[in-house]
């Protein structure tokens, strides 16, 4: 397998990604940054987690103090990620913020096919097939910055 994201000696990670993938990423994140500024869209519930899920109370109160914090981080892991896609060199920083972004996209994406570990890949011709597609796509890539990362 062919490292897509890889670390170099000076520090910079070299990126590797075909013009596809590229168009893909760009594609992807003008999407997720409508619905996370709409807010609404019940496929944000990964990112936005639960934090009392027996008490409605503290759980808004926890929502209140740390929503704002973790949007801005959401959206500014989308603003580097659609700056650099197509970059052929990222700082740690940008890749981190990659990291964030990818896997972003990947928790709602999985969230709205209703992903789980035991479910089998739709067929081919299921209209969920492409989506799960990109799904897969975006599971491979996170590894791969993971992977130069670590």
């Amino acid at each position: 397998m062919s490292a897509r994201i890889s670390r170099r000696r000076d520090g910079t990670f070299a990126v590797d990604l075909p013009e596809a993938e590229r168009e893909l990423l760009e594609a992807l994140v003008p999407q997720l940054r409508e619905l996370l500024v709409d807010g609404s869209d019940p496929s944000l519930r990964r990112l936005f987690p639960t934090a009392y899920a027996d008490d409605a109370e503290r759980d808004r109160e926890y929502a209140a103090l740390t929503h704002d914090d973790l949007l801005s981080k959401r959206l500014s892991d989308l603003d580097t990620l659609e700056a650099n896609a197509r970059a052929e060199r990222l700082t740690e920083e940008e890749v981190m913020q990659w990291m964030g972004a990818v896997n972003s996209l990947r928790l709602v994406l999985g969230t709205r096919l209703d992903v789980s570990e035991d479910m089998d890949e739709p067929d081919l011709d299921s209209p969920t097939a492409p989506a799960f597609a990109v799904y897969s796509y975006l599971s491979y890539l996170l590894e791969h910055l993971v992977a130069a990362a670590g």
